[in-house]
């Protein structure tokens, strides 16, 4: 409400799992979202919500399977877990894109920069970013032993195997063409960045 009387540029990051995981090829930002747990319906309530209030001067991002040097995420988890163990379960009939914080931050600041989005008439835009490709988070497993050199070995599961606290999308891969071509980026592929990554937490 705040930005909107004052005019104030706002950027907000959304999920990938505000969709159910019923599709087999990359969601495109026009889409309907159907989340299948809290989280999902949340951050879809908060993409709404902006878009009700901001119909100018707003920018929302869905992102997936976000990591970083920082923070709990999927990729440290994994590291410490193989430092540990001979073996891990890991789920391999769920399917994302893997997305380094940094590359994000990246382009938010390439965004924020822009002639396109510091115009006053700028209106309100729904994107979709994440690195290039797709995986299991089982091969997401697999790949980061490898680029760590650790001797553990990832064992494929299904989703019923492995009791989650919330439903989550068998397929959530984001189909990013909309962001690069209005500003004109190269996006990299998960495993470029996830070895940039690696190679900075050693």
């Amino acid at each position: 409400m705040i930005a909107h009387y004052r005019r104030i540029k706002l950027v907000h990051i959304s999920t990938d799992y505000v969709f159910d995981g019923s599709s087999s090829i990359p969601y495109t930002e026009d889409q309907k979202a159907y989340p299948l747990s809290v989280y999902g319906a949340s951050k879809r309530q908060g993409e709404q919500a902006i878009e009700n209030i901001m119909d100018h001067n707003a920018l929302i991002i869905r992102t997936s399977w976000m990591y970083s040097e920082y923070g709990k995420n999927f990729v440290k988890t994994i590291l410490e877990l193989g430092l540990k163990k001979s073996q891990i379960d890991v789920i391999d009939d769920q399917i994302g894109t893997p997305t380094y914080a940094l590359d994000l931050a990246h382009v938010i600041i390439i965004i924020i920069q822009s002639q396109y989005f510091r115009q006053a008439s700028f209106i309100t835009q729904l994107y979709h970013y994440a690195n290039q490709e797709s995986c299991s988070w089982h091969e997401f497993a697999q790949t980061i032993f490898q680029m760590a050199n650790i001797n553990c070995e990832a064992i494929p599961i299904t989703t019923s195997q492995y009791r989650l606290p919330a439903s989550r999308p068998v397929y959530s891969v984001l189909n990013t063409d909309k962001i690069k071509k209005d500003f004109n980026l190269e996006i990299p592929k998960w495993k470029i960045s996830l070895k940039k990554c690696i190679d900075r937490l050693r």
